[in-house]
């Protein structure tokens, strides 16, 4: 049978979900009377909600007389580290373009890695049936993409196709004809993708994609290099330097078929498998038979450029919402999390009860933060910081971000200025079609946290940010940081409306009547500078004279609404984000004012 190993690459949100559901469905995977989900291939829950693919995953289908393996690589640059591993692990690429959007910073990170490991691309200009497509100036936009990130020759011969993955039909032309569903896709992917290189000699396998199951323990996925293996088998794990890992015995040889991952007796050279029975093998390890001596070459993992501090929550709230609070639960999940993901790097703390959890960007650590919630979890948790490296001649560098953002031209002067404010650096601007403009710039990772609302906001939702990492670069300098400060409760008990409607002129207030507050947790933002402490469970004091003016309803402004990613860009040093399963608190890392005000002296002192 004829074998072909193809990733999907894409931006987030220009259908590559959509296209592998067509594709499984078209080939046969799923009966006439099967019911799937949509987007099959997401199934993290956390994936649907957003749409965006978190998790690599692999699916495999049958076209006549041929097995095809699909990856489904993260379109966002915070989970690039599963992408880069993926693309040595297949021969042929499928990049996928939104006919209106063109290609975007996601597809330039992914597409510039697969020209460097050599694939031959096959573009697909996908949702031509947009009302904005313009498909063949996005045509020409990846002839220059490609060219701009040195492709060679062979690979700017690339052929193309249009279509509607939602449709579920492809074609030479952007007009169709559309009767032939999916097969003109399936013919070029094998016509244009090479069949697997086999090497001769013993089992070799790269650790490619990780996971730990409950009941298989740690799963290494990776394609076949030379040799077969089988349950039961003896195999050794290599580092990337050929330093012996481990040895030990594979309980479990896994192959994709369809949605399913099912056993098989024997993975042959050339095909990806998933090994089960090696607790010590990781991502860029090789799997080898006793006799093999030289690891397969690997790439290191690029390194986390953001770190926060995840601790228990000991507020006077603790254990009220969720079922998993202590140090030990928290620590044995996130080591847990870091089995499976790369990309996190998890560290004892100097605190007490706390840990270090480093990764690729705000959104990656956000969803952990959503996924632990979810699972039962409490915990609390600082502001992002950036990790700063320093040069050769000792200077200090910190990451920068090629930040891309499509807006309506009326906004392009508002955003400009609050990126320079960031200390952002215009690279390129030029107009984008419909009255919108393309900026490009260069800006810190430092001065990005948080800024996603504040765009939105500045531009009444219209514009688009789409991030990379570019480079380390030198230090940009101070960025000014949160101009208010805000109101703190003195007192634990119940949030009163009266109370709350007297602090109306100090600022506006970040919590309800009724709602739960303990002494030192943040109840609003204060209209100055400086915190102030506040009491909001006074009531009303109650006398036997009526007056219409003094009972009359009380009419509150609406708080404001913390979400998660809000409530991390928002907080300050000395703060931190109560997370349960329920709510969203935020509070002063230390609760009684009188250790606040000492620690206050203490870092004035450390300051001169």
């Amino acid at each position: 049978m004829k074998l072909r190993n193809i990733a999907i690459i894409a931006h987030v949100d220009h259908g590559k979900t959509t296209l592998v559901d067509r594709l499984l469905q078209q080939s046969g995977a799923f009966r006439d009377n099967q019911r799937v989900a949509e987007r099959a291939l997401d199934s993290n829950e956390l994936e649907r909600e957003r749409g965006i693919t978190i998790l690599s995953k692999v699916t495999s289908l049958l076209w006549r007389d041929a097995r095809i393996n699909i990856v489904d690589t993260p379109g966002h640059v915070d989970f690039g580290g599963e992408v880069e591993r993926i693309l040595n692990m297949v021969d042929g690429v499928l990049v996928l373009v939104d006919a209106a959007e063109g290609p975007l910073p996601q597809t330039k990170f992914v597409v510039t890695k697969a020209l460097k490991v050599g694939l031959k691309p096959i573009v697909v200009i996908n949702k031509v049936d947009r009302p904005d497509a313009r498909p063949a100036e996005v045509a020409n936009e990846v002839f220059d993409l490609f060219a701009a990130l040195d492709a060679t020759e062979e690979q700017l011969d690339f052929p193309l196709l249009y279509g509607s993955a939602k449709q579920g039909w492809m074609a030479d032309d952007a007009g169709g004809p559309k009767d032939h569903g999916m097969t003109p896709l399936f013919e070029l992917v094998l016509r244009h993708v090479p069949p697997p290189q086999v090497e001769e000699g013993p089992f070799r396998m790269l650790g490619t994609i990780l996971e730990a199951n409950p009941y298989l323990g740690r799963i290494v996925t990776g394609r076949i290099v030379s040799g077969s293996v089988k349950g039961n088998q003896t195999v050794k794990v290599l580092d990337r330097h050929g330093a012996l890992v481990e040895e030990g015995r594979v309980t479990k040889v896994l192959a994709f078929r369809g949605l399913e991952r099912t056993p098989i007796d024997e993975g042959f050279a050339g095909d990806i498998v998933a090994v089960a029975g090696l607790p010590e093998a990781f991502v860029s390890h090789t799997l080898c038979a006793p006799e093999a001596a030289e690891p397969l070459p690997a790439q290191p993992i690029d390194p986390p450029t953001l770190t926060m501090t995840f601790r228990i929550n000991d507020s006077p709230l603790a254990g009220t919402e969720g079922d998993k609070v202590q140090s030990r639960v928290i620590r044995e999940r996130l080591l847990r999390e870091a089995e499976g993901n790369v990309a996190l790097r998890i560290s004892e703390s100097i605190e007490k009860d706390a840990m270090e959890v480093a990764g690729r960007g705000e959104l990656q650590l956000g969803i952990l933060i959503e996924t632990m919630r979810r699972e039962g979890f409490e915990l609390s948790v600082s502001r992002p910081k950036v990790l700063f490296r320093h040069g050769p001649a000792g200077e200090l560098l910190e990451p920068i971000e090629e930040v891309v953002i499509d807006v309506d031209q009326q906004h392009a002067g508002v955003v400009v200025q609050k990126l320079a404010e960031r200390k952002g650096e215009m690279v390129e601007m030029r107009p984008s079609g419909g009255g919108r403009v393309r900026l490009i710039f260069h800006a810190p990772t430092r001065g990005l946290i948080g800024y996603n609302g504040e765009l939105l906001t500045d531009t009444r939702g219209t514009a688009v940010m789409n991030r990379l990492f570019h480079a380390y670069g030198p230090h940009r300098g101070e960025i000014a940081g949160r101009r208010n400060g805000v109101l703190i409760s003195t007192d634990q008990g119940e949030a009163v409306a009266y109370a709350m409607w007297n602090l109306e002129d100090r600022g506006p207030m970040m919590v309800e009547p009724g709602c739960k507050v303990y002494r030192g947790m943040i109840v609003g933002e204060h209209s100055r500078g400086n915190d102030l402490e506040v009491n909001v469970l006074k009531g009303k004091k109650l006398t036997n004279i009526r007056t219409h003016a003094k009972d009359e309803a009380i009419r509150l402004t609406p708080p404001i609404r913390m979400t998660l990613e809000r409530a991390l860009a928002y907080i300050d040093d000395d703060e931190l984000v109560e997370v349960t399963p329920k709510s969203i608190r935020l509070r002063k890392k230390l609760l009684d004012p009188n250790e606040r005000k000492r620690d206050e002296r203490r870092r004035e002192v450390e300051r001169v």
